[in-house]
């Protein structure tokens, strides 16, 4: 490759194209660490440095010189650019031509970090080109600018680069949430046990599109044991999640469970929760029996999740008075007393907390909840009704 001493224009996309590409392949340089805060929706991580590699360079930033770090940070690149290049291209499916790699790399960078940054300028691009290969580093700076005009050279001429890197597209994300207007809003209300997820997803299987399941996105029941035996996310992961199926759009109503404003360490944001609060609540009730086996069905439904149940019981106890219940529900969980365990939570814990949380809320309606599919019909059935009503 030719010495980077002139501008070298860098095809470069928005986040807002890249989102809106059904085929382009989204390359993640950044280390893993930050590709497992939040990434780009199906984004793949082949990250130029691992963690501890871009902590030393960032040192070598702060107390030596950009010249330092960038001379580390091209030593690591230089040794593994065989490693980086081979995973680009399988995931791309492109074959790389016979190339010295180390050399067209040295001949990239021997003019220093100043020439390298000014001479490779961002170049947008009008549209993306068939199965696009898109490129970010943090800010689209000179991690991925290099990866980009160092591959095209190579061959891989649906190389791009996106436009202010992650930085770009968690703006991208925070605006599209915030642009959002939901169409005609619908929540599914009841006591803990009753099965609103359980409806949710049934409606969903029902009316494709209707429905918006926030504890999936979060992975979390926004319960404080509401992380039993799933995987919660980060903030920035659920509002991709959130953006993600935003886009997918609603063909009809949007109809959710109902939330506090955050699900477990995730806020809701205001377009969202705006929807969520004023929406039209459809009341689910089910007898106490059923309660009681939706939730040992739920948490219990797996052997593995004894264990994590186990440590988060304890906070429960500390709320209810850990000097009178400080270990009996985990003696109850421990002696295999499920269902006198839950009924004590339902009585002592959460029917309390569900009661004043609902304090002066109306219900449009009421459904019996005990059987999920028959619910899920009485409901889909009752709001289309009732938008035929509000449309004449």
């Amino acid at each position: 490759m030719h010495e980077v001493r002139t501008r070298t224009p860098i095809p470069t996309a928005s986040a807002e194209q890249v989102l809106a590409a059904r085929d382009a392949l989204v390359i993640d340089l950044r280390t893993p660490a930050e590709h497992a805060e939040d990434h780009v929706p199906g984004a793949l991580n082949v990250p130029l440095f691992d963690d501890a590699e871009r902590a030393l360079i960032g040192t070598l930033y702060k107390r030596a010189s950009r010249e330092a770090a960038f001379d580390e940070g091209r030593r690591v690149a230089r040794a593994r650019i065989g490693e980086l290049v081979g995973a680009i291209a399988r995931a791309a499916r492109w074959r790389i031509p016979p190339a010295d790699l180390e050399g067209r790399l040295d001949a990239l960078c021997s003019s220093g970090i100043e020439a390298l940054e000014a001479g490779l300028e961002p170049a947008p691009v009008e549209s993306l080109p068939e199965r696009a290969v898109v490129f970010h580093c943090w800010r689209g700076g000179l991690r991925s600018r290099s990866v980009v005009v160092f591959v095209r050279a190579l061959g891989l001429e649906r190389a791009v680069g996106l436009a202010h890197g992650y930085r770009g597209y968690r703006r991208a994300v925070i605006a599209g949430l915030e642009r959002w207007q939901a169409p005609a809003a619908f929540v599914l209300r009841g006591w803990t046990g009753v099965g609103k997820t359980l409806v949710l997803r049934e409606l969903e299987r029902l009316r494709p599109g209707w429905t918006l399941d926030l504890e999936a996105l979060a992975g979390h029941r926004s319960s404080i044991l509401g992380r039993v035996g799933l995987e919660p996310c980060t903030q920035k992961t659920f509002e991709s999640r959130l953006l993600v199926r935003i886009r997918e759009g609603f063909p009809g109503p949007v109809v959710f469970e109902g939330e506090s404003r955050k699900i477990g360490d995730a806020v809701l944001p205001g377009s969202v929760w705006q929807a969520l609060d004023a929406g039209v609540n459809v009341e689910l009730v089910a007898a106490r029996e059923r309660r009681v086996q939706v939730l040992i069905e739920d948490y219990l439904g797996r052997e593995a999740n004894r264990a994590e149940l186990r440590v988060q019981l304890p906070f429960i106890e500390e709320r209810l008075g850990s000097a009178r219940w400080g270990g009996a529900l985990v003696a109850l969980l421990d002696s295999r007393r499920e269902r006198e365990l839950v009924e004590l939570l339902l009585e002592l814990y959460y029917d309390p907390l569900y009661r004043h949380s609902e304090r002066g809320r109306s219900y449009a309606v009421t459904i019996d909840s005990s059987d999920p599919a028959r619910a899920a019909e009485h409901v889909a059935r009752w709001i289309e009704l009732r938008l035929a009503e509000l449309s004449t």
